[in-house]
């Protein structure tokens, strides 16, 4: 569930930066574009300083203007593609993902535990996107599978989510593991209510697999 924006009004040193990230982020929360009084109303600043702080992140290539609306910009996508959760995960998960996505027609998901949310760091939509779309940046509760799998289930094998968050979709989901054993993510593949969550755990755990395994080559060990 998304939160208000909150900054305090900006001024210099520390304020402007408190607001230009507020602006950044309400306009994450719009879909990416939206016009300078939404954003001046979702910051709870004047007009006048949003219109002047968006201008000064046109300059720096975060935000780009389309006549009197805003989006985010190229800078940002290039400044986010340096984030890694643990060393090489996104590397590691494409391929995977994109081959559970191949084997189950559903979405194919790799998140990590950020700021108690499975926050999607890699995501391959499938055939149940209109009920559940996927993002890369997008985050999940962790009362639904892929939060529990990022908790580290007790007992082994998949956590399943038959229909209990969203209706007409299930949910298979396991942990990765790093080279010394530690959960670092998850992956999980949502799929057609009606499928066999069986054959889909299946698919899961060789995703999975397949990003230790590539952990595994990659040398990367867990951060503390």
């Amino acid at each position: 569930m998304e939160t208000a924006v909150r900054t305090r009004p900006a001024g210099r040193g520390r304020g402007v930066l408190e607001g230009a990230f507020a602006l950044l982020e309400a306009l994450r929360q719009h879909g990416g574009e939206a016009g300078v009084t939404e954003l001046a109303v979702a910051c709870g600043v004047p007009k006048s300083t949003a219109h002047r702080l968006l201008e000064q992140l046109v300059a720096l290539e975060a935000v780009e203007r389309r006549g009197p609306r805003y989006r985010l910009g190229a800078q940002l996508y290039r400044l986010g593609q340096g984030w890694q959760p643990h060393p090489g995960l996104r590397a590691a998960g494409r391929l995977p993902l994109h081959r559970l996505r191949a084997a189950t027609g559903g979405s194919a998901v790799l998140a990590v535990l950020r700021e108690e949310q499975a926050l999607t760091v890699c995501s391959v939509p499938g055939r149940v996107e209109p009920l559940a779309p996927v993002r890369d940046g997008e985050a999940f509760s962790l009362d639904t599978a892929l939060g529990r799998a990022l908790r580290g289930p007790v007992r082994g094998g998949a956590v399943l989510d038959r229909e209990d968050v969203v209706a007409g979709v299930c949910c298979a989901a396991l942990p990765v593991r790093s080279p010394a054993g530690t959960v670092v993510g998850a992956v999980a593949a949502m799929v057609e209510a009606g499928q066999r969550l069986e054959v889909v755990t299946g698919r899961v755990a060789e995703a999975a697999s397949a990003v230790s395994r590539a952990l595994v080559r990659s040398g990367a060990d867990p951060v503390p």
